[in-house]
């Protein structure tokens, strides 16, 4: 708190009411309305009451106290009157005016610290000790460990998109106060959850893919200290990546589960050298290397079921059976053979992962 804000707020109310009683007096004599210059001086006061935090219902409630106080008294009839009421209005009017301007440029303020603090947290900028304390006053202590969902939609969200305060809401109804973030970045739905408590972030999965219409959730690995949200998030990012480029379905994915698939690229030479030994003789086939690539795929998807693979291709078990022995006799390698399967699939994945046979590698 400011030096200011704590002079503001150690003025009476009253204060706010400077020269009101005056104006009133002054109308009642000669029926004007009030000036620029006084009405941008109710605004000031109005301003300089929200800062200090008084409520805005007691400081009305303080003018029609006061406009009751000074009401003319004698023989002033309607006009006057009139003229009076008609002052209550502009001053109280411009008064909430300027109250309202300060809430919102609080608002506003507010926003813009958080979304510069959610910037600093998820991209590792800031300077961990500063990160560490900001981060308590949006609920976070980042000297627990934490956990990250990213939740990808069929279009981009921010923070007063209706999906976003549709899941906070649920959240909130559902976990109450357990520190947890709500945010965005580049149109994904974030979710930062203490990394001990898997139920939010599964619950966070659930209530995002339904108000989204089927959208794509990723859950990173719980990641301790003050760097430990970006490294969560992260790895979400990267899970979501893999999954498009692997084409899985499936609606959840945890990092933790698909931690094979960075390992297979980390040598990325290395994985480029045996799809295209393994799986290169395939771009001599009818129409090329890429449906006998979805044949492997379907078939070890499939748990090696001839039968079952057939009926995803939407295939006879005799065409696929073809296929297979076209791909034996092509790559020399039999996806049957336990021996030979191994090889196969992991060219398959490394294929996708590479973008492999439509991009060049």
């Amino acid at each position: 708190m400011t030096d200011q804000q704590t002079e503001q707020q150690a003025e009476p109310q009253e204060t706010y009411l400077d020269g009101y009683a005056a104006i009133l007096a002054q109308v009642a004599g000669t029926g004007r309305r009030l000036t620029r210059d006084e009405l941008e001086e109710r605004r000031l006061l109005g301003e300089r009451a929200a800062e200090a935090g008084h409520s805005l219902r007691a400081l009305v409630r303080l003018h029609l106290d006061a406009t009751r106080a000074s009401w003319p008294g004698g023989t002033s009839g309607a006009g006057v009157a009139d003229s009076v009421l008609a002052a209550v209005t502009q001053a109280v009017d411009a008064f909430a005016e300027g109250y309202e301007r300060a809430q919102r440029l609080a608002v506003r303020q507010e926003e813009a610290a958080r979304r510069e603090f959610i910037d600093d947290l998820l991209y590792g900028r800031s300077d961990l000790g500063r990160l560490a304390e900001r981060a308590e006053r949006f609920g976070l202590v980042l000297s627990r460990a934490h956990a990250v969902a990213v939740a990808e939609g069929p279009e981009a969200y921010d923070d007063t998109a209706p999906v976003t305060r549709f899941v906070e809401s649920a959240l909130i109804s559902r976990f109450g106060d357990r520190r947890i973030l709500i945010t965005t970045k580049n149109g994904q739905l974030i979710c930062i959850a203490p990394g001990d408590q898997d139920e939010i972030l599964a619950f966070f999965a659930k209530q995002a893919y339904a108000a989204t219409d089927g959208s794509r959730v990723a859950i990173g690995r719980p990641q301790s200290g003050a760097g430990g949200v970006v490294h969560s998030y992260e790895e979400a990012l990267s899970t979501l990546e893999l999954a498009e480029r692997l084409e899985l379905d499936e609606p959840v994915l945890r990092a933790a589960d698909l931690l094979v698939y960075p390992v297979l690229t980390r040598d990325r030479q290395a994985m480029a050298d045996l799809v295209l030994s393994v799986l290169g003789p395939l771009r001599g086939a009818r129409g090329g290397a890429e449906p006998l690539l979805r044949t492997l795929e379907a078939y070890f998807d499939a748990g090696c079921t001839a039968a079952e693979a057939a009926r995803r291709l939407t295939l006879s078990v005799r065409a696929l059976t073809y296929r297979l022995d076209r791909i034996h006799q092509l790559t020399g390698a039999n996806p049957a053979d336990p021996v030979h399967r191994y090889t196969l699939q992991t060219a398959v994945i490394g294929a996708r992962l590479l973008g492999w046979p439509a991009q060049e590698i």
